[in-house]
């Protein structure tokens, strides 16, 4: 599937997430976003004006039905992610599904088999995959350069989401942080450092009562802190600990690896991206690598555009977006079980009887 040089890409969603997309594709360029889908109508019209879009709708199926619409970015509630990526993939559209993939293991099978079907190329939205400092590391881990991986420490935090009561709804989600942010580190690791293999993990609820930014007070039993534990299967241990109720102190994401040559620390007090390694930099001190300078999102919707065009492959995201969901039931079962959990294989006949 080739699509015109310049995309018109449809956003489902017209919530807090969208204004990230919307950004993201504007700042890579040469796209239309055609139209906004949303729920509310006014709501929808409105953001769609804020963000410049001509378009607005409340009908999926008409603008799916849409040949003119080559993609589709799907920033809905979780609990819509497995009907509307599939909906948009039948159509053969392109979709960018955002994280989490969706509710469970067996429904991201059901999209993976959707887009194998229809031959539409399917992408999960793992934009920390896109940060500067993140695809520097990268780089280095791919050189072989760092040695063999001992240790790495990740920590996912932020305050929680304040702008939509889905969020903390069993009927809209089906998990907490591990969810809604830890999938983001749990992506990173098997990005990084290869498969996780085993996990342990504790959970807490500290704040059960959350006051929403438009005054609203929702009650939730979901986990808003968590530690777990990896075992990667190439042996490398991993600490992820995932918080929604950190008031300051980490931007999105910290990452701390410890390898044979060197220290790399990640998004912490030291910058963007930080090495200690003077066997390989020629320095008895901490090094700050250069880092491209650019706007949130570019380069990530530029990689994807480039995979609606038709001009790069697919890229494992898809199978990323399952493993993700993989081991976030692991780290469930290993909490709730009180023990070490194997996490499951990802293979279609792994999920094909749940």
């Amino acid at each position: 599937m080739v699509s015109p040089a310049k995309p018109r890409i449809a956003i489902l969603g017209a919530g807090f997430i969208s204004d990230y997309h919307v950004r993201g594709l504007t700042a890579a360029g040469d796209v239309t976003i055609a139209c906004l889908v949303g729920r509310d109508p006014a709501r929808t019209r409105a953001r769609a004006a804020e963000f410049g879009i001509e378009g607005a709708a409340t009908d999926l199926d008409a603008v799916l039905a849409d040949p003119a619409i080559d993609g589709v970015v799907v920033a809905t509630p979780d609990g819509l992610h497995r009907d509307h990526a599939i909906a948009a993939l039948s159509r053969s559209k392109a979709v960018l599904l955002q994280k989490p993939m969706a509710l469970d293991a067996a429904q991201c099978a059901e999209i993976i088999a959707a887009s194998e079907a229809s031959g539409a190329p399917l992408t999960v939205s793992f934009m920390h995959r896109y940060f500067p400092e993140v695809r520097w590391l990268k780089r280095l881990l791919q050189d072989g350069t760092l040695g063999r991986i001992h240790s790495v420490r990740i920590r996912n935090a932020t305050p929680g989401a304040d702008w939509a009561d889905w969020f903390y709804s069993p009927d809209n989600v089906s998990g907490g942080v591990v969810m809604q942010l830890g999938v983001h580190g749990i992506d990173l690791c098997g990005h990084l450092f290869g498969p996780i293999a085993e996990v342990t993990a504790g959970l807490a609820t500290a704040r059960p009562r959350r006051r929403l930014a438009d005054g609203r007070v929702v009650t939730t039993a979901l986990e808003d802190n968590v530690v777990a534990s990896y075992t990667l299967a190439g042996g490398a241990l991993v600490s992820h600990e995932m918080s929604y109720t950190e008031i300051a102190g980490c931007d999105r994401f910290r990452l701390e690896l410890h390898a044979d040559k060197g220290t790399v620390w990640l998004r912490s007090e030291r910058g963007p991206a930080a090495i200690y390694a003077p066997e390989i930099t020629g320095q008895d001190g901490w090094v700050n690598p250069p880092l491209a300078d650019e706007t949130l999102g570019a380069a990530h919707h530029r990689h994807w555009l480039d995979i609606v065009r038709g001009q790069a492959r697919p890229d494992d995201s898809a199978s990323a977006g399952l493993a993700s969901i993989l081991v976030a039931e692991a780290i469930y079962r290993a909490a709730g079980e009180g023990r070490r959990v194997a996490v499951a294989d990802p293979t279609p006949e792994e999920h094909e009887d749940r």
